[in-house]
């Protein structure tokens, strides 16, 4: 059976739900949390930011291999939505609450929980991302399906991110601190409700063959040796991107130089002289439409991350009303939930490189208008930030759509399936793309003078919370159009996919 029952669509769109109590939370929260009442630097909250992701490039692809090799009577995939919804929980409570440390503690405590709770959702999200590819084998219904999560994912968005001011508020009576950590309590307990609801709902049905048969121990020792080949251009771009001098500038351009002659030496190396992870790494890289999409999600995370980032400042500085980021939250999650929804009909009519494209252009020339809005404008600040969102809304639903078209391309191109994989890397771009979004806006306002605990630095960083809401984040929706300008899966091809792999499974 191809078709999803609705029931399990509106299960699995429960977990996103869940999730995104903790990834909406953090994105548009914690660096506020952290410079205005945690007590941590603009400049030292970056830093972080960006050094949390470096664990990320590991875990993520690390969980995806696990997730590929795991055999249990409930699947590959739900299981692991069960097991860490305890942990997911426990460390979102833990990095919004703020200990009686001093300063160099403070950061020692920021840093163990916020990796704690990125472990944590990587090893829940991965993979919950992985389920949509192998709870149906159409692509379609997987675009319906995927409308539905993100749906969801909004939904649990609109209740963190609409509600959290109101609630802290409420429970700290004037004591922020307070406020936060009781109202995470609250949100944990809702995550993880949420998370049994999506294991209990949901079925896999895709079941693909094994690759090969070498056992999980021996993949993970035969990562470990090219855990290089990960880390370095991850560290590379982190520290250009932070220090944007000659020294970090020579650094990027050798690791880069030196990893593109070792992607042409593994290219050209014979298949049978091949690791498992080796031969993982080439399946990805000549998987041109997993390619493309690794550097769309980053942009559109970046898109967006921006954005959500900079919204908690805005209002409480440009538009002097912090409670007013709520219900600015809760407008954007409604307007949401119906760009989600309408992304499968829509998807069918335009086909989703074209849908994506006009996404991303329109979203992208929506956000630059906040330049010319008056910060008093709050009728125009609601219009065009709602008309721009219901188009961003359509990015994340069509790019974990395509992560699937692209395993499908994969299967048919090599007769090899690692659905966890390829979502481990969709997964872990996104996450990228939200550690240095959140990480851009902070050395933005630093660049600007900001400083959380000083009123008096506030007047002269108003221009740079301008551009953050504008042309910052615009400029990556453009470049992410033209990326997708060469996305090589068309509907057609899409479709001939689907019959192929149709009739190879039922051949076995």
């Amino acid at each position: 059976m191809n078709k999803i029952p609705l029931y399990e669509k509106i299960g699995y769109a429960m977990g996103d739900a869940g999730a995104n109590l903790v990834w909406r939370g953090a994105l548009a929260y914690l660096a506020v949390f952290y410079t205005d009442t945690f007590g941590i630097s603009a400049a030292a909250a970056a830093m972080l930011f960006l050094v949390v992701r470096l664990s990320d490039g590991v875990t993520d692809i690390i969980m995806g291999m696990i997730a590929d090799r795991t055999h249990t009577r409930f699947g590959k995939f739900r299981p692991w939505i069960l097991w860490s919804a305890p942990f997911l929980g426990l460390f979102m409570v833990l990095c919004f609450t703020t200990p009686n440390f001093n300063e160099t503690n403070k950061l020692i405590y920021a840093y163990v929980t916020y990796i704690g709770l990125t472990l944590a959702y990587t090893v829940s999200n991965v993979p919950y991302s992985a389920l949509m590819g192998v709870m149906s084998p159409d692509d379609t219904e997987r675009t319906k399906l995927s409308s539905f999560r993100f749906a969801g994912a909004f939904t649990g968005g609109l209740l963190v991110m609409g509600f959290l001011p109101e609630l802290v508020a409420y429970f700290g009576g004037g004591d922020n601190a307070k406020g936060y950590q009781l109202t995470m309590y609250l949100f944990a307990a809702l995550l993880i409700a949420l998370m049994v609801i999506t294991f209990v709902s949901t079925k896999e049905r895709v079941i693909p063959h094994a690759a090969n048969g070498r056992c999980l121990k021996s993949e993970l020792k035969d990562l470990t040796k090219n855990l290089p080949f990960i880390i370095l251009p991850l560290l590379a771009t982190t520290l250009f991107f932070y220090y944007r001098d000659i020294y970090s500038g020579l650094f990027f351009a050798l690791v880069m130089a030196a990893m593109t002659f070792v992607i042409k030496k593994l290219l050209n190396k014979e298949q049978s002289n091949l690791t498992g992870t080796q031969q993982d790494m080439v399946d990805l890289l000549t998987n041109k439409p997993w390619l493309i999409l690794l550097g769309i999600g980053f942009l559109t995370m970046m898109f967006n991350g921006i954005k959500y980032g900079v919204i908690a400042y805005y209002f409480k500085y440009q538009v002097a009303n912090e409670l007013m980021a709520g219900q600015y939250f809760v407008a954007l999650l409604i307007v949401s939930i119906f760009g989600a929804l309408a992304t499968g009909k829509l998807a069918e009519l335009m086909g989703k490189r074209n849908l994506f494209i006009l996404s991303l252009i329109l979203s992208g020339l929506l956000t630059t208008a906040f330049y010319w809005v008056p910060s008093g404008n709050i009728v125009a600040i609601f219009t065009f930030g709602c008309a721009a969102e219901f188009f961003a809304a359509m990015m994340p639903t069509l790019f974990f759509s395509m992560l699937g078209d692209a395993a499908d391309y994969s299967e048919w191109k090599n007769k090899r399936r690692a659905t966890g994989l390829i979502y481990s890397a969709g997964t872990f771009v996104q996450k990228t793309g939200g550690g240095f979004a959140g990480a851009l806006v902070l050395v933005v306002l630093a660049g600007y003078g900001y400083n959380g605990m000083d009123e008096t630095s506030i007047a002269q960083s108003l221009p740079g919370m301008q551009l953050l809401m504008s042309w910052i984040p615009a400029a990556f929706a453009f470049l992410g159009a033209i990326l997708m300008l060469i996305y090589p899966l068309t509907s057609l091809m899409t479709q001939k996919i689907t019959e192929d792999l149709a009739i190879r499974r039922s051949n076995v």
